[in-house]
């Protein structure tokens, strides 16, 4: 495992097979095991009964292949004596004049145990009870096998370098309660699985589900191995499945129906998963079988520096299209459903809604606009006010306007600037200092226009701060900062300005779908400094750094609670060729320090719905104090600051 950031390198390979010719199986998976090894793979995974062949069907009976494959077992361990990649192959083990289908674990010349398959499939077109028996109640048990003595049973597992994993062969990943989720509650964070699972129309699909699901319901790795090319094609066809799942994502998939050796590679981020076990605290099983693990001792294989995965820049929007739309409509729906009940409840038929023409605004009118359609309200009761000052250029003043008619709402329009004058003169302020007071001031008369609109026509203030600038604490006590129900509160920003695009291409007729797509491209500005002509001179992104890097933090930091160095170097790999080292440390100092400092501000935070994964709400995923210190953090990346310092002056 690469200590430092808590990864393990696994594979599931799927080699050509000759059925009954164990010795030129194990060839073959001695291959294998030399090309995992080149590549740093610390496990790999084959399929079911892969020294002999699924399909053998009788001949597995014959005391020849019996001894075969107990010799190519023994011979691939002597060939594989100094390397310390650990090998998870299918063999056939006569155990007490029982014959029982296993999945031998060896590595470094040593067989650390055998594990009988529980669950013998004996319907369709399985019968496999016409020779092996189960192994469910294998228990405790040594055996002495290709020369060796190991542990043998159904209670295994094995702790590899500190990580614990299990494996399962086929059909037990299929039963109700596979053996695999025992193992997990056990400890086991690694899951492999030996199959021969033929083909059908359709299966496929549900068999990456499948995989995909028990990872997630195990919170681990499940590492599954298919039979392919050179099983006996009689009745069925092996298409050579070969998949990497973790924590409900699929990492890696081979390709089917081809015929030649593949395998998959991925990075195990064993620190997240045992992160998340952690963090859930219903994760066990208080009546979990016991277990027996075995401790490997191998020699530690050290990774070429690469990381074989991939990294997502932007974790809270889809990389896929058809994922990203569906995404899309789904935090519509969460948002209009949250806004839809809190109307209903205090029997509120008005929401007041400030509207700048900016990014945050827009997306929350369109939201409040789904809302009044859901219950049926007219959206003249939606009055979006548009409050022009020192900083409102031409082109959000006008986006502004042109939004609210277009949308079918009340547009209500008051100038903060004479009132924002008066209440400089009140406090003393000279209108030509451009201070925390003079822009401070702005969103707080703005705040209170809102308000007290609402206040004469019995409705909601709905707020527009995003997610992401709660992180930041960009948003002024008080000011903007409040509101009555935020209804974009769990809404990063980088999801914003997706979810904006996505209304304007899928939901919006041409001039809506015009205004839409220029709120897009307009920057990131909270226009409080007089504008340059028409030129947005203030630009959010200049003070606090880009969105995409701080999503990119805030997700990383809260929902896979990763320490800085950690985020750093996956930042670097994510935004390679979009920004440098140094500029991603630069902005990675200022979240931390913004996120520590501003948490008061989210312990004020309004009431607003929880759309996915990562969520500020002090009443929800975030119970964080105040005046929690930001110190070891900002430690930790003034340490990385230093090496990059040293590396530049070699």
């Amino acid at each position: 495992m690469n200590n430092q950031y808590g990864y393990m390198r696994v594979a599931a390979a799927v080699p050509r097979v000759h059925i009954a010719d164990a010795r030129r199986n194990a060839e073959g998976a001695l291959k294998i095991m030399q090309d995992a090894f080149n590549e740093g793979v610390e496990i790999v995974v084959m399929p079911e009964l892969s020294l002999v062949g699924y399909t053998c069907g009788d001949m597995v009976l014959q005391k020849k292949l019996l001894s075969d494959s107990e010799r190519a077992l023994a011979w691939l361990m002597a060939e594989t004596a100094d390397i310390p990649t650990i090998g998870i192959v299918g063999l056939p083990v006569v155990f007490a004049d029982r014959l029982y289908n296993c999945a031998a674990i060896f590595g470094q010349g040593q067989l650390w145990g055998i594990v009988p398959k529980s669950y013998i499939p004996n319907y369709g077109e399985f019968s496999e009870l016409r020779w092996w028996v189960s192994g469910y109640s294998i228990k405790e048990r040594t055996i002495r096998y290709a020369g060796q003595e190991c542990c043998f049973g159904s209670d295994l597992m094995f702790d590899l370098h500190g990580v614990e994993f299990g494996v399962e062969i086929c059909e037990d990943m299929w039963v109700p309660v596979p053996p695999s989720s025992m193992q997990a509650v056990q400890g086991a964070k690694l899951l492999f699985n030996l199959s021969a699972s033929p083909e059908s129309v359709r299966k496929h699909d549900y068999l990456i589900s499948l995989i995909a699901e028990q990872s997630s319901r195990t919170m681990a790795a499940y590492i599954y191995a298919s039979s392919g090319h050179g099983e006996s094609s009689s009745d069925l066809v092996f298409a050579g499945n070969a998949v990497i799942a973790e924590l409900g994502t699929v990492l890696n998939v081979s390709e089917r129906f081809v015929r030649n050796d593949r395998m998959v590679i991925s990075d195990i981020d064993i620190e997240y998963i045992s992160t998340r076990r952690t963090a859930r605290n219903t994760f066990y099983y208080p009546d979990a079988p016991e277990m027996r693990v075995v401790e490997i001792d191998v020699d530690e294989i050290c990774h070429h520096g690469d990381l074989r995965r991939h990294i997502e820049p932007i974790y809270f929007v889809p990389e896929n299209k058809e994922a990203r739309d569906a995404h899309c409509r789904e935090v519509f729906a969460i948002q209009s459903a949250g806004l839809a009940q809190r109307l209903e409840h205090t029997g509120c038929k008005n929401a007041v809604i400030g509207i700048s023409g900016g990014l945050d605004s827009t997306l929350a009118l369109l939201a409040v606009c789904d809302t009044f359609d859901l219950l049926g309200l007219d959206r003249n009761g939606i009055i979006g006010v548009t409050m022009p000052g020192f900083g409102t250029t031409d082109r959000t003043y006008n986006n502004a306007l042109t939004m609210v008619r277009e949308l079918g709402c009340t547009l209500k329009e008051i100038s903060i600037k004479e009132a924002c004058e008066q209440h400089f003169k009140d406090i003393g302020l000279p209108i030509e200092e451009r201070s925390v007071a003079y822009e401070n001031s702005q969103a707080r008369e703005r705040t209170q226009i809102l308000m007290d609109v609402a206040n004469m026509c019995g409705g909601m203030v709905i707020g527009t701060g995003d997610m992401s600038e709660l992180a930041l604490g960009w948003a002024t006590y008080n000011g903007d900062q409040m509101s009555m129900y935020g209804i974009n509160s769990s809404v990063p920003k980088t999801l914003v300005k997706f979810m904006v695009d996505w209304y304007a291409q899928n939901r919006a007729g041409d001039s809506l779908r015009k205004v839409l797509l220029d709120v897009v491209d307009t920057p990131v500005s909270p226009e409080l400094l007089p504008a340059d002509g028409n030129t947005i001179v203030q630009k959010t992104e200049d003070v606090v750094g880009p969105y995409d890097l701080h999503d990119f933090f805030l997700y990383c930091t809260l929902r896979r609670r990763y320490a800085p160095a950690k985020i750093f170097m996956l930042a670097t790999l994510a935004f390679d060729g979009v920004y440098d080292r140094p500029t991603i440390l630069k902005w990675l100092k200022v979240f931390f320090s913004r996120f520590f400092s501003q948490q008061f501000k989210r312990s004020a935070m309004p009431d607003g719905p929880k759309v996915g994964a990562v969520g500020l709400s002090p009443r929800g995923d975030l119970h964080m104090p105040s005046d929690a210190e930001s110190r070891a953090w900002l430690h930790e990346v003034e340490e990385i600051e230093r090496e990059l310092e040293l590396e530049a002056l070699k």
